[in-house]
């Protein structure tokens, strides 16, 4: 799908939103001034010449949101998802700024991919994309990539996407090496061993649907794993979608030991169970699997208590033909760009769990700081990425409707509160598309 972009070059004033920044837990109403493509100010009754005025009343300026690992099947799976596409979905979803998983075809394990994905980005136009370098050459877990090359190519961290990384060895040298770039390494923690086969959370609705359980502990035995290792190496681990409840106290308790960890969760391990694939339908498909009460209640306090520092979208589009297959031959993951919004809304503001510069934080410094990127804040001199949201409009979720090429969300049809309205990438305003 290709769809016009808008690239404003000049001023923007943005008055009267309720402008929140989680890096110093501002929460004011307040006008904010772009110009040449950073934030000149932020103050009341900013009276300065604009080339164009955003009238926020009622809404929310937001730095713009962050995703730090997001499939983009560019280059190799184009059905499933093209740069263009993505980047479409992700400014639809409030995101400036997203992470590109690199288990693509050819893998990103070298310089010269990683480049690739920035250039195919820049034409693309529409919102920032940072490659991830693969931790290991074709992300087979045998042999590490060229860790120091991937950063001169502007690897921002490293991962194997959704293929774990069995071997410890691995894991420690990969560990070792990253750190001395001070990237993280982003992991996806489940045993191969304790998931091969599976397709839902071992328990009760796994033995009465008769199809093969995931138990808790396949996630578990790699998070502590992992965590032995980043203590020893005095590494940076970052562990992806975790949902498990002893994950959670696995890595609070390493962060109180100073230990150099930290995860992000997902909405749909908080909104959904794994009674959900009670019949048996592909979007209720994920990985890791959706799980019971006890540990969506585990991960939501995780959040509150700042154990979980990221609210991420898991982003993983498949194409139709790909999806409308028996259970068991689907693969995993579901699209999350276009809907993390209002079910982080559902699922954290609504009950009040969070209030909104700590949910914001999770979309917004909590990625820059895993990425070390200069954005995620709202400051005189800051990048102008932001994300303008409307807390009160209540809507339907119409995947028909989606920027990204799959349509195999949990979430279609589903009444929400809260939308994007404005993002801004660069002092550009890149969605709504063609709004100049």
């Amino acid at each position: 799908m290709t769809i016009g972009n808008t690239t404003q070059t000049g001023s923007l004033l943005i008055r009267g939103g309720r402008v929140i920044d989680p890096s110093t837990r501002f929460d004011a109403i307040a006008d904010v001034y772009i110009e040449n493509q950073r934030i000149h100010s932020i103050g009341t009754n900013l009276d300065l010449p604009a080339d164009r005025v955003i009238d926020a009343t009622g809404m929310i300026v937001s730095p713009g949101f962050i995703d730090p690992h997001v499939k983009l099947g560019e280059p190799g799976c184009e059905e499933d998802e093209t740069i263009d596409s993505g980047t479409a979905a992700a400014v639809a979803g409030g995101f400036t700024t997203i992470a590109a998983l690199p288990d693509t075809t050819p893998v990103v394990d070298s310089r010269a991919a990683a480049e690739f994905v920035s250039r195919q980005a820049e034409r693309a136009d529409r919102c920032h994309v940072v490659p991830l370098g693969a931790v290991t050459r074709q992300v087979l877990g045998e042999e590490l990539s060229e860790i120091g090359q991937l950063v001169d190519g502007g690897a921002v961290g490293f991962t194997d996407g959704k293929r774990v990384i069995a071997n410890p060895e691995i894991m420690r040298r990969a560990l070792q090496y990253a750190g001395m770039f001070d990237r993280a390494i982003l992991h996806h923690p489940q045993s191969p061993e304790l998931t091969a086969g599976g397709v839902m959370h071992d328990g009760y609705w796994s033995t009465r649907l008769g199809l093969r359980g995931i138990p808790a502990a396949a996630e578990e035995i790699v998070v502590r794993r992992d965590i032995a290792l980043a203590e020893h190496t005095g590494g940076r681990i970052h562990l992806m979608s975790i949902s498990s409840l002893n994950s959670v106290d696995e890595v609070c308790r390493a962060r109180r030991r100073g230990v150099r960890v930290s995860a992000d969760v997902s909405p749909q391990h908080l909104l959904l169970s794994d009674e959900s694939l009670k019949n048996y339908e592909s979007c209720y498909k994920v990985s890791p699997p959706l799980r019971t009460q006890p540990h969506i209640e585990a991960l939501i306090a995780g959040l509150k208590e700042g154990t979980i520092d990221i609210l991420c979208a898991d982003h993983l589009p498949w194409a139709i033909e790909k999806t409308d297959r028996e259970l068991d031959l689907t693969p995993f993951g579901i699209p999350g760009l276009e809907t993390l919004l209002p079910m982080g809304i559902r699922a954290l503001i609504e009950p009040g769990h969070l209030s909104w510069i700590e949910f914001l934080s999770k979309l917004t410094t909590g990625p820059a700081a895993l990425l070390g990127l200069d954005t995620g804040r709202l400051q005189t001199g800051a990048p102008a990425d932001i994300t303008i949201l409307d807390p009160q409009i209540r809507w339907q979720i119409d995947a028909t409707k989606f920027h990204t090429l799959s349509r195999n969300t949990p979430f279609d049809k589903w009444d929400v509160q809260g939308k994007v309205q404005y993002t801004i990438v660069s002092g550009s305003i890149r969605y709504p598309f063609n709004s100049e």
